[in-house]
């Protein structure tokens, strides 16, 4: 390689919950630089997820951990092209893609939810990941499945 690799940015973490895992999921929450927009919905998430589950005793920070882990894959399916063929050969992820996965899946699942308040609609997408269900979970899943499915071509991992 011709250049040094970029340095590592360092993100500070969050003013609530002093969690840098918090930062990085209301970074990629974030819409045009408006983090404290970012920041509002995901506390009103948090609330609402405790206004949810009075009776559990895990906080509403560990319930979207747990949800965050239930929806990180493992492995994943990539494109090689071998001999004029195209096939789908699974690698494993790197620690960093694996949490940016699990966190833009949660976002974007949300997102897509019918509901009033886009922190509702989070909250009630952290509550299916939690449980293991939703759009989020299912992306895991299938992710799972096909690398599954093409296992016989693990041996072209590159």
């Amino acid at each position: 390689m011709r250049k040094a690799k970029p340095k590592k940015r360092v993100i500070l973490p969050d003013p609530v919950y002093s969690d840098v895992r918090v930062s990085k999921f209301v970074n990629h929450l974030m819409y045009d630089g408006k983090k404290n927009k970012s920041y509002e919905i995901f506390y009103g998430a948090m609330k609402t997820i405790e206004n949810k589950l009075p009776g559990e005793e895990k906080s509403a920070l560990e319930v979207w951990k747990k949800a965050l882990e239930n929806v990180t894959p493992q492995i994943e399916v990539k494109s090689r092209r071998i001999g004029g063929a195209t096939f789908q050969v699974p690698t494993e992820i790197r620690p960093e893609r694996k949490e940016s996965i699990s966190m833009k899946n949660l976002i974007s699942f949300a997102r897509k939810r019918g509901g009033k308040s886009m922190a509702d609609k989070l909250a009630a997408e952290i509550l299916d990941a939690y449980n293991e269900q939703g759009g989020a979970f299912k992306r895991k899943e299938d992710m799972h499945r096909m690398a599954e499915a093409n296992r016989a071509f693990a041996h072209f991992r590159f």
